[in-house]
């Protein structure tokens, strides 16, 4: 879900070459041309999750949902379009799609979800507040459903891949990004957390330093700090 560009793309395509059957979905179909099954859809709307069951049919079954689809955007000026369109797309439109994947694994043998959520999540910043805020959630649900899924003894695995700047379309723009990250090699990295069925992957190493510095940042610094 997100094929259209970036890492979901990447993602599809490196699935495809290691002998997967892959469906593709986007808002933008057609940039999905490549690949021999690919559904128009997108999450922002009611109908999302009888179009994803529609393109599982065609698949003959889902062993692994992937959701790449999202957006995020500086806010330093709080626009609230801005923000509305983050919170639907990575709040409501995040929830509908995932819950939809969940219902179909939990009625059919179990599965593996997993889903691009962002480091954006660890702490709320003040430059995307509606972005950290829904990646916070995403992080948040994705433990909820595995705790669940564990209690109803579901066998759903779940993977929160949580990538630092990622050089694709949705940090276009004229802000400048540290430690921005080739979306190839983030795929590769995202490959290897599948096959070993990692719960949590952050990518990369500078991340997973840096993100672990944040955690412990008291409250009454962080709100301080200028980002």
């Amino acid at each position: 879900m997100g094929a259209s560009s970036g890492i979901g793309r990447e993602v599809a395509i490196m699935l495809r070459q290691r002998g997967w059957t892959v469906g593709v979905a986007a808002r933008r179909i057609d940039r999905l041309s490549d690949f021999e099954v690919a559904a128009q859809i997108d999450i922002t709307a009611d109908a999302a999750p009888q179009q994803l069951s529609a393109l599982i049919e065609r698949l003959g079954g889902m062993d692994l949902y992937f959701h790449a689809s999202g957006v995020g955007r500086q806010n330093r000026e709080l626009h609230e379009d801005i923000e509305l369109q983050t919170v639907n797309t990575n709040g409501m439109g995040f929830v509908r799609m995932v819950g939809a994947a969940w219902h179909y694994m939990a009625s059919h043998g179990g599965g593996h979800i997993a889903v691009i959520s962002s480091i954006a999540g660890t702490k709320g910043l003040g430059p995307a507040p509606s972005y950290s805020a829904t990646k916070a959630l995403q992080n948040t649900y994705i433990q909820a459903l595995e705790q669940l899924s564990n209690s109803r003894n579901l066998p759903i695995r779940f993977t929160d891949i949580r990538p630092g700047f990622v050089d694709t379309d949705l940090l276009s723009g004229s802000h400048k990004y540290p430690l921005l990250m080739d979306k190839e090699v983030v795929a590769r990295s995202i490959m290897g957390a599948l096959e070993r069925r990692c719960h949590i992957q952050v990518i990369d190493y500078r991340w997973r330093i840096i993100t672990a510095l944040w955690r412990r940042i008291p409250r009454w610094l962080w709100r301080k700090l200028k980002l």
